[in-house]
């Protein structure tokens, strides 16, 4: 059998833990720029706050009820799910960490109705966000038993262990729900009279792979109990990293410009020292605002080959500085930029060429030492100069919270 834990609400719950003030009030959080809702709570999604929506279109009904507004706060999160990973690792030996707050387990060793209700409530206890967990015996089934365990359910688990059972409950599910299927496969299958998950499976295959693809009939199998996904275990590596940000304010100058793309740059270099890959090309791209028309528009991408495929910031950074020189001008006003490093190899299978004038060895320490201080300290305690210090183009988090776990300055102090 197999297990999918998925956390309630995930960034909700996270400005929850925290704040125990916010526990049953309404609660979204918003993209980038404070553009739109991304994440909500179930209070919320019950005043009728969609996702996706824009901030400003519902500011009123915000306002009337008194929701609780939150930027994205990755750091947070980011560090909030390695918790709940790491809990959930100590009682299940082989998972695969599918995504910030999704995680497949396998339970073929034991299905114990205990075991889960134990998991869910450890991870509760230790790091204050509720899970949910499903247990069929395929990936796409286990999908659907946590879809029932989130909606249905008060202990927040469902099994699917039963031919009849794992019937009712796809004759009740709508297509639209199954994992994999998006918006357009949804419609073309509704289209066909195909509206439940029930009708899927009862469809023919031959009929499903010519009109789909072999992903959906390896989902039609899977609903029938037969497995295609095993668990994945190992992450594959990155062929391409981006960093992109749209910025808080435009920008027009070539040096806001080039401290943007600068830590762009850097941010993809730590990413590849993390996966212990280098990049051997990188690509930047710099954009106006394309809602509004009546501005000149501008939106070049240029791609650049390293000598030797590197994961050195420095390295890295020249080269982003490089690209934008060749299609920066001076009379657009930029409104997202972006870093895009790619054709990835291993760093210990890198070829190097006759003619590098870097001493790599020298550049591989410093790079250690720079990421084990910013690992221990806090991000970009260390960084380059090219960076810059003002970050007037920084994204705009006029709602975010502190970083509870990953800065010392935002720990929580306790009065007695």
């Amino acid at each position: 059998m197999i297990g999918l834990a998925d956390c309630n609400n995930f960034y909700a719950s996270c400005e929850r833990a925290f704040n125990p003030k916010l526990r049953n009030k309404p609660i979204v959080v918003l993209s980038n720029n404070d553009g739109c809702v991304i994440a909500r709570s179930n209070e919320a999604r019950a005043l009728g706050i969609k996702m996706g929506e824009p901030a400003f279109k519902i500011k009123s009904l915000i306002d009337k009820n008194k929701v609780n507004v939150f930027s994205t706060n990755f750091a947070l999160y980011g560090d909030m799910s390695d918790r709940v990973m790491s809990v959930m690792r100590e009682e299940v030996e082989v998972m695969e960490v599918y995504s910030i707050d999704e995680a497949f387990l396998d339970f073929s060793d034991l299905v114990d109705l205990d075991r889960a209700l134990a998991l869910i409530k450890k991870v509760k206890q230790w790091t204050g966000i509720p899970i949910s967990i499903g247990l069929a015996p395929t990936k796409s089934l286990a999908k659907v038993a946590n879809h029932i365990a989130k909606k249905h359910t008060k202990k927040g688990i469902f099994i699917l262990d039963d031919e009849d059972l794992i019937k009712r409950a796809l004759n009740v599910f709508p297509v639209e729900d199954l994992w994999g299927v998006g918006r357009k496969y949804a419609k073309r299958l509704k289209q066909s009279g195909i509206r439940t998950a029930l009708e899927f499976i009862s469809a023919d295959e031959g009929w499903i792979r010519r009109n789909f693809s072999v992903n959906a009939v390896r989902l039609q199998k899977e609903l029938k109990g037969e497995k295609c996904y095993d668990l994945e275990l190992t992450t594959q590596r990155k062929n391409n990293i981006c960093t992109a940000r749209s910025f808080g304010k435009e920008v027009k100058s070539c040096k806001k410009l080039s401290e943007a793309v600068s830590t762009f740059a850097n941010t993809c270099a730590t990413k590849l020292r993390k996966e212990k890959s280098c990049c051997s090309k990188i690509s930047v791209f710099i954009t106006t605002n394309p809602f509004k028309p009546n501005a000149k528009q501008y939106h070049p991408y240029i791609t650049l080959n390293f000598e030797t495929p590197t994961n050195d910031s420095m390295e890295i950074v020249n080269m982003a500085n490089k690209a934008l020189e060749y299609i920066y001008r001076d009379d657009c006003v930029y409104k997202k930029a972006g870093v895009i490093v790619g054709n990835t190899t291993p760093q210990d299978e890198v070829q190097m060429s006759l003619f590098d004038t870097i001493n790599r060895d020298k550049q591989k320490k410093l790079m250690y030492s720079v990421d084990k201080i910013n690992m221990l300290m806090g991000r970009d305690k260390i960084r380059l100069a090219a960076q810059g210090f003002a970050r007037k183009w920084k994204l705009r988090q006029e709602k975010l919270s502190p970083c509870y776990t990953t800065r010392f300055a935002d720990v929580l102090t306790i009065k007695i």
